[in-house]
């Protein structure tokens, strides 16, 4: 995103009678509105722009916004906000589970939507580069590439992880063999304007051991704490990217 440049929303929605007035009312709050009224349709726009975030119905035909949002967390680095309805609870898990930012329940107030748009922009928002991004953590035999959003295994392949087991990785990081409890990992991760809740955090700490645990059913390196939290029991270094 650039100064001049509007925010770039694609909207899926497989209902004209919601897309096109809220579409409508996203131009008006300043936003540039792409819409799509199938994931097919989604699938093709993002082949051909790339936008700033994708706002997600859950139940259409055809391919449903669950796998759509799996998609994208899995292959882009695209923050997506769930549009639901009222009794979708265990879709809404699901959702964040495989690494939506936010969701909405409907009917929903046009202005909170807004308002939940505008913070998971400023959460996910890339920051300028810093001479300290320029650095790398190794932990254990695995590297976090903070620039790259990249995790590499000791192995030297690259693991695909979403935006927010990133983010929940990076916390560790920072704060290796600490105790961080939920409400603090829920704020350096997900913000607590999110209105998100403990399991969530649970959920992406289950994920992310899959990626780096030897064995996620008993995990060595993201360890539970009782009572307390969650607790990275390794060191961390930080050193230079090697240069390709």
């Amino acid at each position: 995103m650039t100064d001049t440049a509007p925010t770039t929303i694609l909207l899926v929605d497989d209902e004209p009678g919601l897309r096109e007035p809220l579409a409508e009312y996203l131009s008006g709050q300043g936003f540039s509105v792409l819409e799509a009224e199938s994931a097919a349709a989604a699938r093709t726009a993002l082949g051909e722009t790339t936008p700033d975030l994708v706002l997600l119905d859950i139940m259409m035909p055809g391919e449903d916004g669950l796998s759509l949002c799996r998609h994208l967390v899995e292959t882009r680095d695209l923050p997506v906000i769930l549009l639901t309805a009222r009794g979708e609870a265990t879709d809404r898990i699901v959702g964040l589970e495989i690494g939506a930012d936010d969701y909405v329940t409907k009917p929903f107030e046009p202005r909170e939507l807004v308002a939940r748009i505008r913070s998971v922009l400023r959460r996910t928002e890339r920051a300028p580069v810093l001479q300290d991004e320029e650095l790398v953590y190794r932990f254990d035999g695995w590297t976090l590439d903070p620039l790259k959003r990249k995790l590499v295994d000791p192995d030297g392949a690259t693991v695909p992880i979403s935006t927010a087991e990133f983010r929940m990785l990076r916390a560790f990081c920072d704060h290796p063999r600490q105790v961080l409890d939920r409400d603090r990992l829920l704020d350096m991760v997900q913000g607590r304007e999110a209105q998100l809740f403990d399991r969530a955090v649970d959920n992406q700490v289950s994920r992310l051991r899959r990626k780096i645990e030897a064995d996620s059913r008993n995990p060595q390196l993201i360890q539970t704490v009782r009572g307390g939290g969650y607790r990275l029991s390794a060191d961390v270094t930080r050193t230079g990217r090697e240069s390709r």
